[in-house]
């Protein structure tokens, strides 16, 4: 079978853990180099009368869905396989969850995705914050949360048709799901290129491109392997609730463990924003000087760890990964982290300058 020898000779795993590491590194660059960060876009957008790094989120979903569904048209890709697809959706899940995790990045500062870029230049508290995030979402998955977890959230049944707008509507209509996935792609594309001031930035519009070029490679690779491979792996993209507590495990028991593309997934992150933070001369070390500060992070993290479990994905996982195959779950996430964010950023804002 074609592509055998590279995954006999490298190992399945390990190929996967690539994959991840590419597209980890165009992120972590993303972040460092374009400023593409989820809560800096919406407190800019909220508090900062600035749109344009909400608009440049918006072009990286729209880079994910055209190009997930332009590999789907060349059949290279078969979105119906993934986890955010193959299950029915619990829109319970998704505005819980999501609220949980927005006001806890929030609280925290940062995303998962966001903390490890920041540790990639320096920034020690991020540190704290990914840790205590994948330890809570590790705890919350499989450790001593599961059990309240699957009583509230009980785990949702195989789908029948899958959990997509896309595919819906082409069930509905009997038009190429991949076309309506790509006009969708496009329609998102044009929204988000109506902003003037995206439009004047073209470092920018490069690293949302960028963002989504990570997702869409992900999808790629994973399928390549799936197709070409035994170990059936399941197809993944990018997502840093539970990789990030994986990552910490294999930290600790790697001779015991294997690579996967979640652990690659984190490791480039880490090494493309280090990268960008030197590019940029920003790299410096930064600690916590007040605890109460600390304390409102490892809170935040936790929150952010929970959530992310529940709503199957973080900022990233839903907003850009779910996004990329028009998966129901995936707006309505994203919806309810904007509003656990902006809830959030309220109670920080105006509880410090009622204090001046």
């Amino acid at each position: 079978m074609e592509g055998q020898p590279l995954l006999d000779a490298l190992g399945e795993t390990n190929v996967a853990a690539a994959v991840g590491l590419f597209g980890g590194v165009l992120l972590g660059l993303a972040a460092r180099l374009g400023r593409f960060c989820t809560l800096g876009a919406i407190e800019d957008y909220l508090y900062g009368n600035n749109d344009k790094r909400l608009k440049m989120w918006i072009l990286a979903i729209g880079t994910a869905v055209v190009g997930s569904f332009g590999l789907m048209a060349l059949g290279l890709f078969d979105p119906a396989n993934s986890f955010y697809l193959s299950q029915q959706w619990s829109p319970l899940a998704s505005i819980v969850g999501g609220g949980l995790f927005g006001y806890g990045m929030a609280m925290a500062g940062n995303c998962g995705y966001g903390a490890i870029a920041r540790l990639g230049g320096g920034d020690l508290r991020s540190f704290v914050i990914v840790l205590v995030m994948g330890i809570c979402a590790y705890a919350t998955l499989s450790g001593p949360l599961a059990w309240i977890r699957v009583e509230i959230f009980p785990p949702t049944a195989p789908a029948t048709i899958p959990s997509g707008i896309a595919h819906t509507l082409g069930a509905v209509t009997g038009l190429s799901v991949a076309l309506i996935g790509l006009v969708m792609g496009a329609l998102i594309i044009a929204f988000a290129l109506r902003s003037r001031s995206l439009r004047r930035d073209r470092t920018a519009i490069i690293w949302g491109i960028a963002a989504g070029v990570a997702v869409i490679s992900a999808w790629a690779g994973m399928q390549y392997i799936n197709a070409n491979g035994f170990d059936d792996l399941p197809l993944a993209s990018h997502t840093f609730s539970a990789p990030v507590g994986e990552t910490i495990l294999y930290g600790m028991t790697a001779s015991g463990q294997t690579l996967s593309f979640g652990i690659g997934s984190v490791a480039g992150v880490w090494v493309g924003a280090f990268l960008g933070s030197l590019i940029k001369g920003h790299f410096r070390w930064e600690a916590c000087e007040d605890p109460r500060e600390l304390r409102r992070q490892i809170i935040g993290a936790g929150l952010m760890g929970v959530g992310a479990v529940v709503a199957v994905g973080c900022s990233i996982g839903q907003g850009l990964t779910a996004f990329s195959l028009l998966a129901f779950s995936a707006p309505i996430t994203l919806t309810a982290i904007f509003c656990g964010a902006a809830l959030g950023l309220h109670q920080l804002i105006v509880g410090f300058t009622a204090t001046e």
